[in-house]
C-alpha cells in the first residue's frame, strides 16, 4: 500500500506486510483523517434535516459505528470529536493495529472494537445512532461473481444496517464505485430498504472515484 496510486485489492492489500505499510503511510493517515472530518460535516448536513421533520441530532453524545475501521485513522477522529465509537473490521491484521494504538487515543474508554463481518455485528437492533464508513463499503461485494450477486449482497447489507440504526439515524459512506451502474446498485439498496438520501461527488460529471452517500433512516 506504499503506492497510493495503485488500486487496492480486498483483502490482499490489507493483509500481512500490506497492513503494516497501510498503517505506517503518512499519506494514508492524512487522507483518511481528512475524509473522516468531511464525512462528519456531511453527518450534520442540513439537507438531511429536510428529509424528516424530527431532528435526531439533538440527542448527543452519539453512539457511532465505524464500518471497516481499518487501522483506526477514522476511529481516532471520531473519538477526538466526542463520539462513543464501535470500530468494526473483518480483518484481524487491520483491527489489531487499532488495539495496539487504543491506549494512546483520546477518550479511549469510549471505544469498543469488534472483529466482525458488516452483516453479522453482535449488537442489538436499534442500538446505534449513526454509522460512518470510510473507503471500505464497496468491498462488501468483493466475493460477488455476478451483478445479481452484487445486488443481493448490497440489499442484504442495507436491510441489516436498517435494523441496527435507530429511527432517523444517519449513515455517511465514502467509497469508490467503479462506475454509474455500481453506484446505482448501492444507492438503490438503501432507498429500497428504508433510507432516504442522496449522492455527493466532488465532480458531478465523474463516472467513478471518490463518492459520498448521505443517508437517513426513515
Amino acid at each position: 500500500m506504499s503506492d497510493h496510486d495503485s488500486t487496492p485489492k480486498f483483502p490482499d492489500s490489507y493483509l500481512g506486510n500490506n497492513s503494516l505499510d497501510y498503517d505506517s503511510s503518512i499519506w494514508m493517515e492524512r487522507n483518511q483523517k481528512k475524509t473522516t472530518i468531511l464525512c462528519l460535516q456531511y453527518l450534520f448536513d442540513e439537507r438531511l434535516d429536510e428529509l424528516e421533520k424530527l431532528d435526531y441530532l439533538k440527542d448527543a453524545p452519539f453512539y457511532v459505528v465505524d464500518l471497516g475501521c481499518g487501522t483506526g485513522f477514522s476511529t481516532e477522529i471520531l473519538l477526538e470529536r466526542g463520539f462513543r465509537v464501535v470500530g468494526i473490521d473483518v480483518l484481524l491484521d487491520m483491527l489489531s493495529k487499532v488495539k495496539t494504538k487504543k491506549n494512546y487515543m483520546k477518550n479511549q474508554n469510549n471505544l469498543e472494537l469488534i472483529l466482525a463481518d458488516i452483516n453479522y455485528i453482535p449488537l442489538r437492533n436499534s442500538s446505534i445512532n449513526h454509522a460512518l464508513s470510510i473507503s471500505a463499503y464497496n468491498f462488501i461485494t468483493h466475493k460477488a461473481d455476478s451483478i445479481r450477486d452484487k445486488i443481493k449482497i448490497a440489499n442484504n447489507t442495507a436491510k441489516y444496517l436498517y435494523k441496527l440504526i435507530k429511527l432517523n439515524g444517519r449513515i455517511i459512506i465514502e467509497f469508490y464505485p467503479k462506475n454509474d451502474n455500481e453506484l446505482e446498485i448501492f444507492t438503490s439498496s438503501f432507498k429500497n430498504n428504508g433510507f432516504s438520501g442522496f449522492v455527493v461527488k466532488q465532480n458531478p460529471n465523474q463516472k467513478s472515484g471518490q463518492t459520498f452517500l448521505l443517508l437517513k433512516k426513515r
